[in-house]
């Protein structure tokens, strides 16, 4: 494993990962339960969390919802297509931030602008859905069917195999 050091004088050290695969795997983990796991005191740990966070590795922590049983039980993929323009992209965004059914959203390379991920309730929901989004430019979608890869954990080894590509 590579040992990295990041702005802010952050280490990426064996310890480091430990802390980062084990919150990957359970955000919940009270700091003491994490120190007993990679063998640092509570305020050790605590504090190469801070670092970790204010450096940017760790943005956040999130609760995963399963969205059937919240009764919206269709995830849909939308590319977006739009017609042109800085003015047309920053309308685009402001109004794809307004619907609430868009879980995430990418702008990407090639034809398309955006892939845009949604949570519908209906097949009558997702014609409202795209109607809104038809407003903004050319729409595709497909509904996902199952997700193989819902949630990728990382580890320290996979990192460092992407290091030949840098």
């Amino acid at each position: 494993m590579t040992h990295r050091t990041l702005p802010n004088n952050v280490e990426l050290d064996p310890i480091a990962w430990k802390i980062l695969e084990s919150l990957q795997q359970n955000a919940r983990l009270s700091f003491a339960e994490l120190g007993r796991k990679v063998g640092l005191s509570t305020p050790a740990v605590a504090e190469r969390i801070h670092r970790l966070e204010e450096a940017g590795v760790i943005t956040g922590y999130h609760a995963a919802l399963d969205m059937t049983k919240l009764g919206v039980p269709i995830r849909v993929l939308v590319r977006l297509t739009l017609p042109g323009g800085e003015v047309q992209f920053g309308r685009a965004v402001a109004a794809l931030r307004e619907l609430p059914e868009i879980s995430r959203c990418h702008r990407i390379t090639g034809e398309e602008s955006f892939v845009i991920e949604a949570h519908v309730a209906s097949v009558r929901h997702l014609e409202a859905l795209i109607d809104k989004l038809s407003a903004l430019g050319a729409t595709a979608t497909s509904t996902v069917l199952s997700s193989p890869v819902e949630r990728r954990e990382y580890r320290a080894a996979q990192i460092d195999a992407f290091a030949k590509y840098r």
